[in-house]
């Protein structure tokens, strides 16, 4: 029982870091990589560097949830509209976790054999797709903990 902790600690971790490193451990297995795949693996990396950023504030969307929800509870007197007003933030905090979830789901990082003109515009895509869920992420948190 006393080493629970840290196999949940190492699970999450593995799969943390697991979700930038696809296409770098899948690239060793292939040739080496052009010079016209080098602007791709940049962007990539752009990418994945705002996921990084953002990935470890999902423990505080569920830490914040959770102060809202109790919030909530241990104050029965509540007005109607401010009880409304948490209810919002927590729904917003949850829809931004489930955008990074849904995001890191359908994210697929280009194999060093595609077309790297192809490759770029979808991981161009993927950039605007991710600094959506970023921005939802701070400010989902921000008017949490206006709340609190």
């Amino acid at each position: 029982m006393k080493n629970t902790p840290r196999i949940v600690l190492l699970i999450s971790v593995i799969a943390f870091y697991s979700c930038g490193k696809k296409t770098e451990d899948h690239a060793h297995h292939h040739e080496p990589e052009t010079s016209s795949a080098s602007p791709t693996k940049a962007l990539e990396d752009s990418v994945m560097a705002v996921h990084n950023e953002v990935m470890p504030k999902l423990d505080n969307i569920f830490k914040l949830t959770e102060s809202l929800k109790d919030k909530v509870a241990k104050t029965p007197d509540m007005p109607d509209p401010k009880k409304k007003e948490i209810e919002a933030a927590i729904d917003s905090l949850n829809n931004a976790s489930e955008g990074m979830m849904v995001w890191m789901r359908k994210f697929t990082p280009p194999a060093p054999t595609d077309d790297p003109q192809a490759a770029r515009a979808y991981l161009k895509q993927e950039m605007v797709k991710v600094e959506r869920v970023k921005a939802d992420i701070l400010s989902s948190i921000e008017r949490g903990k206006a709340l609190q």
